[in-house]
């Protein structure tokens, strides 16, 4: 969720992350902004961060953190020694080491079956997570009326009160504890997109929260007859007289329940990291779809098996559930904190509401949250350090990640080669046209990357049709593919591996745009110019739909998605219709010689003049993760015999 709110205040605020931005890419339909006027506390806001490039890089981190706080909890999540510590209950002379063999081996299956995807069990979920909100809220009932039917009153405030009067600063400390009955909360966010607000709202009021109160305030009743038995205390509580011939049958279906759990929790974690890699803050990994009917549920093999391995360090290294419990904590209310600022910031910029509501919500809700972070911290020591150490490593990874992106980019608008040169230079340039199309990707949604200055110095010639395609996120969740032309957009949300046939389509689109062009000589009412100072691209320019004949520019960019196709093309500004059928011609007879993909080999190097830190960032992280990560041509599927590299080296 802190990527999602992060995203809507990048369309609203100008706070954008991604480098090739375009003022046409606000034309998309999904990502349409508010129609109202801005606020003058919304037009400060929005000021104050355009003037200052350090605070938008330091809203940065801060969503950073909270997004990785959010994948280290999908870390601890499954560490399902939670669950079967209940052994140890039924059988007191247990060994440890057997029942962390047990848990290792449930994480170890658990983490194999992931490449089936979760579509398989889904319809598990609800029947077994109501299942046991109804045994803990059953065994709480019952351990109310045995133990102790006075137990109702802890939910008066005053009993709060006198806890902390009592005690004193032990219920401070205490907070770092109790923030755990409130983990899984942040996960109703995640239910949004499946659900509208509605149903959660009556779900959570009619059964999940009464569930646990009961089951809560049953197991307060039977501490208060039993001070000494506070670890372990739900199941401790089953094994009781009356009780005890449903222990197995509560502890086999709590285990479902933490299976299922792990699993949505890690299943969120590659959602997480495939939004992160569209939006430049995450090396590109190998994303695969586990359902052909469901949409979004992704599998990504690299992230699955290291979550795997720090489960098992934590788990045999640690072998302490108090211990997991504080790094859970930290990392559950520090996710809280930070959507709970960003909200804030909604708040002005996206609903334009007055800032005087913005600080009650952030001292309503930021104020509590800080309290329980404070607790949280004091516990650091004693476990919270996990969550800092996983956060501090993912943070490192996706910053420098991005950091080094943005800088390869800079490098590129820096060293572009303009249209007006390029056509200047045309029949100087001597170069061999070969037969064939070429498709050269870059990021760059205008003019032409150093990539091909380079590309053509050490060898002049190229395709007989030369496509520069740019494939680029925006920042919307998703963006309907209903349109082709060069630069391909997508939301943060969609994978960048389509099932249709891309090169026919887009072949199909250059003949489209061509003819169409030969069509519109004699039809006063349809514009168009190379070059255009107006025009979002620096050569021809138009959209091309499938699902209309119209060719106004202005109304095709209103359609759902749109992309811009930049052409080489011979000949005047001003061709008669024959040539246009040649040119429609020439291209189909080039792409039956072949389609060949023409990708940057980049490598990245920090200047000489730049700080130790900088040089360490860029050399030795960001080179790292280049040469580790799959490279652009095993995203895009590319046959190596379609495919041509170029090498340059960025400094950046």
């Amino acid at each position: 969720v802190t990527f999602a709110l992060y995203s809507l205040l990048c369309r609203n605020g100008r706070l954008s992350i991604l480098p090739n931005q375009q003022s046409i890419d606000e034309k998309l339909s999904t990502y349409a902004t508010e129609d109202s006027a801005d606020t003058w506390q919304c037009s400060v806001v929005k000021l104050f961060f355009e003037k200052h490039p350090g605070i938008r890089k330091g809203l940065l981190i801060f969503v950073l953190l909270g997004t990785c706080m959010a994948i280290g909890d999908g870390v601890i999540s499954p560490l399902l020694k939670y669950k079967y510590e209940v052994l140890k209950v039924k059988i007191s002379e247990l060994h440890d080491n057997y029942v962390i063999m047990v848990s290792c081996v449930i994480l170890v299956g658990l983490f194999s079956i992931q490449h089936h995807g979760t579509h398989r069990v889904a319809f598990l979920f609800a029947p077994v997570v109501a299942i046991w909100l109804l045994c803990i809220s059953s065994i709480g009932i019952y351990n109310i009326f045995h133990w102790n039917p006075k137990i109702y009153r802890a939910l008066c405030p005053i009993y709060m009160v006198k806890f902390i009067k009592t005690i004193g600063i032990e219920a401070w400390l205490s907070l770092g504890g109790v923030v755990l009955s409130i983990t899984g909360v942040e996960t109703m966010f995640a239910n949004l997109g499946h659900f509208s607000a509605l149903p959660i709202k009556i779900a959570f009021t009619c059964l999940v929260y009464p569930c646990l109160i009961l089951a809560y305030m049953g197991e307060a009743a039977f501490l208060s007859r039993h001070h000494e038995d506070i670890r372990r205390s739900f199941y401790k509580a089953i094994l009781g007289k009356n009780l005890e011939a449903v222990f197995w049958p509560v502890s086999t279906v709590a285990t479902f329940e933490a299976i299922l759990r792990s699993q949505a929790v890690i299943s969120a974690t590659f959602s997480i990291i495939s939004q992160c890699h569209a939006l430049n803050c995450f090396p590109s990994v190998k994303i695969i779809h586990t359902s052909t009917r469901i949409y979004g549920k992704i599998y990504i093999p690299e992230v699955n098996w290291i979550l795997m391995c720090f489960c098992l360090a934590i788990t045999i290294g640690l072998r302490d559930t108090n211990v997991i419990g504080h790094a859970y904590g930290l990392a559950v209310i520090t996710v809280m904190f930070v959507t709970t600022c960003l909200m804030t910031l909604v708040i002005v910029i996206v609903w334009k509401q007055g800032i005087i509501k913005a600080i009650a919500c952030l001292l309503l809700f930021g104020s509590i949250e800080l309290l329980y972070i404070s607790a949280c911290i004091c516990k650091v020591p004693e476990g919270g350090w996990i969550s800092l150490v996983l956060c501090f490593i993912f943070n490192c990874i996706m910053y420098t990640w991005n950091y080094g992106t943005m800088k390869k980019h800079q490098f590129d608008v820096e060293n572009k080669v303009s249209m007006n040169r390029m056509l200047s230079m045309g029949p100087s340039l001597g170069m061999v046209r070969v037969p064939g199309v070429g498709l050269m990707y870059s990021n760059l949604a205008s003019g032409f990357p150093a990539m091909f200055g380079h590309f053509v110095t050490n060898l002049p010639a190229f395709h007989q049709v030369l496509v520069f395609v740019c494939v680029k996120s925006v920042q919307v969740p998703h963006a309907e593919l209903g349109m082709f032309h060069c630069i391909v957009r997508y939301g943060y949300k969609d994978i960048q591996q389509e099932k249709y046939n891309f090169e026919n389509k887009l072949i199909s689109s250059i003949i489209y745009f061509v003819e169409s062009e030969g069509e519109s000589i004699e039809e006063p009412t349809h514009e168009w110019s190379a070059n255009d100072g107006n025009s979002n691209v620096e050569d021809h320019a138009v959209s091309l739909s499938q699902n209309t004949s119209d060719k106004s520019c202005c109304e095709k960019y209103s359609l759902p998605s749109s992309c811009v196709l930049q052409v080489m093309m011979n000949g005047d500004n001003h061709p008669e219709k024959s040539f246009y059928k040649d040119e429609s011609l020439q291209i189909m007879k080039a792409k039956e010689f072949g389609v060949t993909y023409i990708l940057g080999h980049s490598l990245a190097k920090a200047k000489n003049s730049s700080s130790i830190l900088k040089k360490f960032a860029i050399d030795v992280v960001f080179g790292f993760l280049s040469k580790n990560c799959r490279e652009f041509d095993a995203v895009l599927d590319v046959s190596h015999t379609s495919l041509l590299e170029v090498g340059i080296k960025y400094y950046v």
